[in-house]
């Protein structure tokens, strides 16, 4: 795994940047006026190379990774995202969910109280409301703690990172079957073979955890089918997990370059700069972040910082977590 934090960090902040000007776009806007470039301005009235919360909510999450990984850590650096403006691209917040925002205003008072059961138990609160995309979109240097343990232990370290914003089982479901797949892409197996794993893998999961059967069904098109089969107009791109999990993990598989597999994202429309952030994560990894167009990296807000916080990243493999 050395050396991938720049490709991952650089994916996720490219994928995000390309879709902020265009995010609530619908994908038939899209289809006469395609994303082709990295551009300012439009929805969020930003300048080029101009990330979002999901770039910086990753940021927070690798930065609380490589300083020695505890929930506690982590969340201290999501209140100071949001309080703070912390990891902004600007040092201003101009896109955050209203899910993520209670979760972290819950945060807050927990640290306070200096509660850290409360940290750990999270998920026992979980309401259908906690299946947006806001943890699997962040999520991804979470590869570096999870790596070569048991999949089970996997998944209990998986979920209470993503329950610290998105307590439901199915968001961390989510993000569980997302960082598998990254880390057999990490391991520099062929995209299709590592899909193939995850997927015999996060079913042998729920046998272990024996997983309902009726959150199963959620996952039924990406796990027990192969979701390269399905149609692109039944592949949706709003803000709910299981959308952003189908539409990266799709275009990842279908394309065949950085550039086309990121662009083929952002063109789903509505929620763009997610989508494009989560497939550019998986893109960044396979490909590496020399496959990303140079002007696309040295425009990203930034960039020094966030390549310092890469190398920071890839220096704790050895001892972190």
């Amino acid at each position: 795994m050395r050396g991938k934090a720049k490709d991952i960090l650089l994916g996720v902040a490219v994928g995000d940047a390309l879709g902020v000007p265009y995010e609530f776009k619908s994908r038939e806007a899209l289809r006469k006026l395609p994303v082709r470039d990295m551009i300012g301005y439009m929805t969020h009235n930003q300048p080029a190379g101009t990330w979002s919360d999901d770039s910086s909510l990753t940021f927070c999450l690798a930065e609380a990774i490589a300083d020695g990984y505890t929930l506690r850590n982590t969340a201290f650096n999501f209140i100071k995202w949001k309080n703070e403006s912390y990891w902004t691209a600007h040092n201003e917040i101009f896109d955050i969910g209203l899910t993520t925002a209670k979760a972290i205003t819950d945060l807050a008072r927990i640290l306070i109280a200096e509660d850290s059961e409360a940290l750990e138990t999270l998920e026992y609160a979980a309401t259908e409301y906690d299946n947006g995309n806001g943890s699997l979109m962040r999520i991804l240097p979470l590869i570096y703690v999870i790596r070569e343990r048991d999949i089970k232990s996997q998944f209990d370290i998986v979920w209470n990172c993503s329950a610290l914003t998105h307590k439901h089982i199915r968001a961390g479901m989510s993000c569980m079957i997302y960082l598998k797949l990254a880390e057999y892409l990490m391991n520099g197996l062929d995209k299709v073979i590592a899909y193939e794993k995850t997927r015999e893998d996060i079913q042998e999961l729920w046998r272990i955890i024996d997983f309902d059967l009726k959150e199963q069904k959620h996952f039924q098109r990406v796990i027990q089918e192969d979701i390269r089969k399905v149609s692109e107009n039944l592949i949706l791109s709003g803000g709910y997990v299981i959308e952003s999990l189908e539409a990266s993990i799709w275009c990842f598989l279908l394309e065949d370059n950085f550039q086309e597999t990121v662009l083929k994202a952002i063109n789903f429309g509505h929620d763009t700069d997610t989508t494009g952030a989560i497939t550019g994560g998986l893109a960044g990894i396979y490909y590496g972040s020399e496959s990303i167009p140079e002007y696309w990296i040295v425009t990203l807000a930034r960039l020094e910082e966030i390549l310092e916080l890469a190398d920071k990243l890839d220096k704790c493999i050895s001892y972190c977590c």
